[in-house]
């Protein structure tokens, strides 16, 4: 009976020790989303970053915000309605489908003035204060869009975007991810700089890209930057990027296995 007992007080300790869940709301685009969609990715990937931060820091509990090809515009005009709640912590992963979609990032008065939703610099003004108001000692850290490469879609090769190394619509990416690091500044956030991460430069972003050389007609195997300039084909060409160019992209733009690890691995720094 008393070994019985003790037992008992034992595991009441225990349990009283237990630290609480850590709720964290990862709000962001495809690349947050496909964390639990893996089979979209035509299963180049296991896992993305959530479920990676999750197997380090399990006293952290994730909660999913990401929606494909959404920009912070988006996400600022359906704030009220996306069912966001209160948390411990918030992750803002945002910036590359406004650079591409030609959203005007506007000016860093936009975000002190709160000037609305027509630009960047304003959605973001939108979207932290939601979160503020959704809990006041959050923490909030932002995180910059990745540099990329040629994107194509692996399930639509018609769906396709040039990378980061020219402008869109007079926009450079390298210029949303330093507001986004000039509001994480401002805030006194912290900021996941990962434009600027060796690991993600362009350079690593895939092996090479599958495509045919123009004189000869034969697929050949390009490195960036030699295939910027080789015309692509998405009706009538293979799929440029095969199993092995993969590298920390497995598509140009979405993380592989291994891009997903190095966000992880930066981003419990940041958590811990």
């Amino acid at each position: 009976m008393k070994v019985k007992l003790l037992l008992l007080v034992a595991l009441l300790s225990l349990s009283a020790f237990t630290p609480p869940k850590i709720v964290w709301v990862a709000i962001g685009d495809s690349i947050t989303y496909l964390n639990d969609h893996p089979n979209e990715t035509g299963n180049r990937i296991t896992k993305g970053y959530m479920t990676r931060v999750v197997e380090r820091l399990p006293q952290l509990e994730y909660v999913n915000k990401g929606y494909n090809g959404w920009t912070s515009g988006g996400i600022a005009e359906k704030i009220e309605s996306l069912g966001l709640t209160k948390a411990d912590v918030y992750t803002v992963f945002l910036g590359t489908n406004d650079w591409w979609q030609g959203r005007p990032l506007g000016n860093f008065s936009d975000y002190e003035n709160n000037t609305g939703n027509a630009t960047v610099h304003g959605s973001f003004r939108i979207i932290i204060n939601k979160l503020r108001d959704l809990n006041k000692d959050a923490k909030i850290v932002l995180i910059t869009p990745m540099q990329r490469v040629d994107f194509v879609y692996i399930a639509n090769m018609k769906n396709n975007a040039h990378g980061s190394y020219k402008e869109k619509k007079g926009q450079w990416l390298a210029q949303f991810a330093a507001a986004i690091n000039a509001i994480g500044k401002f805030e006194h956030l912290e900021v996941l700089d990962l434009y600027h991460t060796p690991q993600l430069k362009i350079e690593k972003l895939v092996k090479f890209k599958r495509l045919k050389d123009p004189q000869t007609g034969f697929y050949k195997n390009y490195k960036y930057p030699t295939f910027i300039d080789v015309p692509f084909d998405p009706v009538t060409d293979e799929y440029p990027y095969p199993l092995e160019a993969v590298d920390m992209t497995y598509d140009g733009l979405h993380p592989s296995d291994k891009g997903y690890e190095v966000i992880a691995r930066k981003l419990v720094r940041v958590l811990k």
